[in-house]
This record gives structure tokens, C-alpha cells and sequence, in this order.
């Protein structure tokens, strides 16, 4: 999965790319922010991503990423889930 870092306004729900962004691979994004990750809303006027989503830092500051979303993306959610259940 594919995702490119984005500028997010929560007054008024504006999303954009954020200049200068790469697309970049979704699970490595959640690794460097140890999983510490929630979906915010979808995305539906931006090409090719469907969903925008809120990363914190170890500092407890967002940083917001649009998503492609696939199966594969809700594969890992269930994995992750029973994971922390103690369900392998």
C-alpha cells in the first residue's frame, strides 16, 4: 500500500498533499510510528487515496498520511487485533 503525507485542517476538513511529499510504503510509515496510527475520514476528492490517517510521534504530534487502501490494509488491522487480544 502506497501513501503520501498530507496537510489535514480539522476546522474545516481541508485535505492536500503536503508540497515537497513522496509517496512513500504504508507499513513503513506505521513502523516508524509504532502502530500508533487512527483513521480520521475518507478521502474522496483526492486520485487513488481513500482514506486520511493521524500518526503521532513519540511527542504526541500528528502527522497525517492519505492512504490506498486494499485488502491487504484490513488483513493487517485483523492481524493486529488478535494480536493484542493474545490471538495468533
Amino acid at each position: 500500500m502506497k501513501c503520501i503525507q498530507a496537510e489535514y485542517n480539522n476546522e474545516t476538513g481541508n485535505i492536500s498533499i503536503k508540497p515537497g511529499a513522496t509517496e512513500e510504503d504504508w507499513v513503513s510509515v506505521c513502523r516508524r510510528f509504532n502502530d500508533d496510527v487512527s483513521r480520521v475520514c475518507d478521502v474522496t476528492d483526492i486520485e487513488d487515496y481513500t482514506g486520511l490517517f493521524e500518526c503521532m510521534d513519540d511527542h504526541n504530534q500528528p502527522f497525517y498520511y492519505m492512504v490506498k487502501e486494499d485488502k491487504a490494509l484490513y488483513r493487517m488491522k485483523r492481524r493486529r487485533f488478535f494480536d493484542n487480544i493474545g490471538l495468533d
